[in-house]
């Protein structure tokens, strides 16, 4: 028989169990979900694919174009294999991706790696950390980026919801282009002459490009809706030289992410999104069946002076038809189709009063953490300019010489070996130096009449940052062969946009404008067309951090820079060492 010492500890155990139990239960769920590792095999091949009536061969990843969609949620580990069957070298850049100590897995040739040659493989290894959203992996080498491309849908942790409704359903919509002629040629054209490169000749919505085009009608992407229903749309521009605006016919849409960043909820009939962004915005369907189609439709916003594919890419929107009066097919082709009507193709207007809607939740589950001191400023001027013409050559650029593109008048120069390895062994010497200048050598009057000396330097110049100093970024558009936007990306990071205006930036007077409580935190802005824009970071990701125009053709031309941020004095805060399967050059 048990004694009452036994009893009354059984009966204290029980309470405590009963009160450990309590207490978990006000525990969110999420706080015991340690994220999975997913697995993904991505096999580079070639894959004869027809457009527009045109068929050939491009490169894919594992024969789809667009590439397979990458699903995780926050926190989750990601190993991702990539073989490479094709003649090209090729790397991988997860857009968006912190890479937080894992910069190896970051991407873009020369810089972080080494390209994967042909017959080769290479692991990319990272954890999602402190992410949810939309985000998305591109090629990051050449022009390889026109067919390589997918979503990244990052789900946040289990048990956590949205900061707005559970939609009904959630669709990515990623905008791409369909060249008839094959890429790497028209670069290398374009690289050879020193002129402008030739333009796409379709828009695509999930790689097709709708009925708009010539011989496209079945190659349409349709989306077919319930009534009353809220869709989540994943918008993401993987254009390589085109901003974009976006419309539903007699929709509106409800802006709620930019970038895998939650924003105050705005509503908005047509989106701006330029190349490398990506947005989610929710879709309110009509209470019941319109007995309509819709358009959905996008095409370019235009800034600068170069050529560019002025067309129109559609997809439809249609809804279910109520079970009782199951509308056929043929009698949904007879219901009336909605147009959406855009904004004109250099509305600048629109663009400024669309970013300046942008602004950060900033809630206390998602807060903005502005940095409110400054260690470290920076006036970086970004635009396009001449290279002189090879000897013996006659070139397409302005009078004769080749187009080039710059940060602070030096286009940069990508190395035949990779900017991380070479910092990473101290092997520095002979492959980059450290002495990019902080601000414009010789300044002039950045948006007024251009200077009459359009000749950029060359160089392969890094900013050096010791960890965790705070930088205030502006980046100045220049009028030298005419103003023109610039959505500039970051790798390695998230920046706040806290001030943008027109004309040259005033350090006496703009600062006092700037926005250090909610600013929108993205990847990629658009410098404004003849203005500025001001960005703030923190530097507390150790690595080599590519920057650069998404524009591709003013990479092509040199408009990049790359930061070198230092290892911090704690272990998680210093750079991991390189895989084994790192790629050689």
């Amino acid at each position: 028989m048990a004694g009452p010492y036994y009893l009354l500890s059984m009966s204290s155990f029980l309470r405590v169990l009963l009160f450990i139990c309590i207490a978990l239960s006000f525990i969110p769920e999420h706080a015991f979900v340690a994220g999975i590792t997913r697995h993904y095999k991505f096999d580079i091949k070639l894959q004869n694919v027809t457009r527009l009536c045109h068929t050939k061969s491009i490169i894919t990843v594992n024969g789809q174009f667009p590439g397979p969609r990458i699903v995780a949620r926050e926190g989750d580990q990601l190993l991702i294999k990539v073989v490479n069957h094709v003649k090209n070298n090729v790397s991988l850049h997860w857009h968006g991706i912190r890479q937080l100590q894992t910069g190896w897995a970051d991407g873009p040739a020369y810089v972080t790696q080494c390209p994967i040659q042909i017959g080769q493989s290479y692991v990319y290894n990272f954890t999602i950390v402190g992410q949810r959203g939309t985000l998305w992996w591109h090629a990051h080498i050449s022009w390889l980026r026109s067919t390589l491309y997918g979503p990244i849908i990052i789900l946040p942790k289990l048990g956590v919801p949205y900061p707005f409704a559970k939609p009904y359903k959630e669709v990515p919509i990623v905008f791409g282009e369909w060249w008839n002629a094959d890429t790497e040629a028209v670069i290398s054209q374009a690289l050879q002459t020193g002129g402008g490169p030739n333009v796409s000749d379709a828009y695509t919505i999930n790689g097709l490009p709708g009925p708009l085009y010539n011989c496209s009608a079945k190659d349409t992407f349709k989306l077919r809706v319930k009534p009353g229903k809220t869709y989540l749309l994943r918008l993401i521009n993987a254009v390589l030289d085109e901003e974009l605006f976006f419309s539903i016919a007699n929709h509106t849409l409800k802006v709620v992410d930019v970038d895998a960043l939650y924003v105050k909820p705005f509503e908005t009939d047509t989106i701006l999104i330029a190349p490398g962004q990506t947005s989610n915005v929710l879709l309110k369907t009509k209470p019941n069946f319109p007995n309509a189609t819709f358009f959905m439709t996008a095409r370019p916003y235009v800034t600068g002076q170069g050529t560019f594919d002025n067309s129109t890419v559609a997809a439809i929107l249609e809804y279910e038809s109520p079970s009782k009066t199951s509308h056929s097919t043929l009698s949904i082709k007879k219901l009336p189709l909605f147009k959406p009507v855009l904004p004109l193709l250099n509305d600048t207007s629109f663009a400024t009063k669309y970013s300046n809607k942008l602004r950060s939740l900033a809630s206390a589950q998602f807060p903005a953490n502005v940095p409110q001191k400054v260690d470290k400023r920076f006036l970086f001027t970004v635009g396009l300019g001449t290279s002189p013409c090879h000897s013996n050559q006659t070139c397409q650029g302005p009078n004769g010489t080749r187009f080039s593109a710059s940060v602070n008048n030096i286009s940069f120069a990508l190395p035949s070996t990779a900017l991380l390895q070479a910092h990473f062994f101290g092997q520095s010497n002979g492959v980059y130096t450290s002495d990019f200048p902080t601000t414009p050598l010789i300044p002039f009057n950045y948006t007024g009449t251009p200077p009459n000396n359009t000749m950029v330097n060359n160089g392969t110049k890094l900013v050096v940052l010791p960890f965790n100093t705070s930088v205030e970024l502006i980046v100045q558009d220049t009028s030298i062969l005419g103003v023109e936007s610039h959505p500039l990306h970051l790798h390695g990071f998230n920046f706040f946009v806290v001030g943008q205006g027109f004309g040259n930036f005033n350090p006496n007077t703009d600062p006092a404008n700037f926005n250090l409580v909610d600013p929108v935190e993205r990847n990629t802005v658009g410098v404004p067309s003849g203005g500025w824009v001001a960005l703030r970071f923190l530097a507390d990701n150790p690595g080599v951090w590519f920057m650069h125009c998404h524009l591709e053709i003013h990479t092509s031309w040199g408009l990049k820079m790359a930061w070198v941020v230092l290892d911090g004095k704690l272990p998680n805060q210093k750079l991991l060492p390189p895989p084994r399967d790192l790629p050689k050059c």
